[in-house]
């Protein structure tokens, strides 16, 4: 059974037309009618943690992914209530040495927005949410040596960890940008598994380090929505 792992960025009202990375800002009405489509279609909205069983093959049913990349405030602000309305659970990937900043990678192609603070992501964990790795500084990986891309994947899981007080298991690439070798250091790690922004559903057996996923952007009308999850539109573009 093919399993969808949505990817989201931002959940906040979208900047004025014409703004760079605009599509990658989805308003929280937008969000609210999604997670909330998905629950009268019957799938239960789960993090990577709690997707883990479907994945491994241990477990079946009707089931999404639920991603955010970054970390933003604005996932906490807008997201989190309407996944705990829903009964959903979501991953939200944290860039381990941005926490308490803002997205600077970004500087010069979209307005800077506030990170969640370390107080924000235990609040996060505390309502239930997962929280996975996006690097330490949200890293080119395929630009680094293989020394400082190990690095940057080691340790922010330890950052997180500590800064959390919990496991951290799960692991996005920034940018989607990859080669077998940072799946390599993500498994020797101690992740159970990587995201990418490669297009399409995921199936149990698939390499755990290398996963798919289905961007929402903010344009995403509800025929779209539907299509991206129960057909095959997704896996044909990958």
């Amino acid at each position: 059974m093919k399993i969808p792992i949505l990817m989201y960025h931002q959940i906040d009202a979208p900047p004025p037309r014409g703004t760079m990375l605009r599509g990658l800002i989805v308003a929280p009405s937008s969000f609210n009618w999604q997670m909330k489509m998905l629950r009268l279609m019957g799938y239960t909205g789960l993090s990577m943690r709690d997707l883990e069983p479907y994945l491994r093959g241990e477990k079946k049913g009707k089931v999404v992914g639920i991603t955010f990349d970054d970390g933003y405030q604005n996932n906490l602000t807008y997201a989190l209530p309407i996944l705990k309305a829903n009964g959903f659970t979501g991953t939200c990937y944290g860039v381990s040495r941005m926490i308490g900043g803002t997205n600077s990678w970004d500087s010069g192609k979209v307005a800077e927005k506030p990170l969640m603070t370390q107080q924000d992501w235990r609040s996060w964990h505390a309502a239930g949410m997962d929280v996975g790795s996006h690097t330490q500084d949200h890293a080119k990986l395929t630009e680094l040596t293989q020394d400082d891309a190990r690095k940057q994947i080691t340790q922010s899981k330890l950052e997180l960890e500590q800064m959390l007080g919990a496991e951290v298991r799960h692991f996005c690439y920034p940018y989607g940008w990859f080669q077998p070798e940072h799946e390599k250091m993500v498994r020797e790690a101690g992740y159970i598994s990587a995201t990418s922004t490669r297009r399409g559903r995921v199936q149990a057996g698939d390499n755990p380090y290398a996963l798919k996923r289905i961007m929402v952007a903010r344009a995403t009308n509800p025929l779209q929505f539907l299509m991206k999850l129960a057909t095959s539109y997704e896996d044909r573009r990958s």
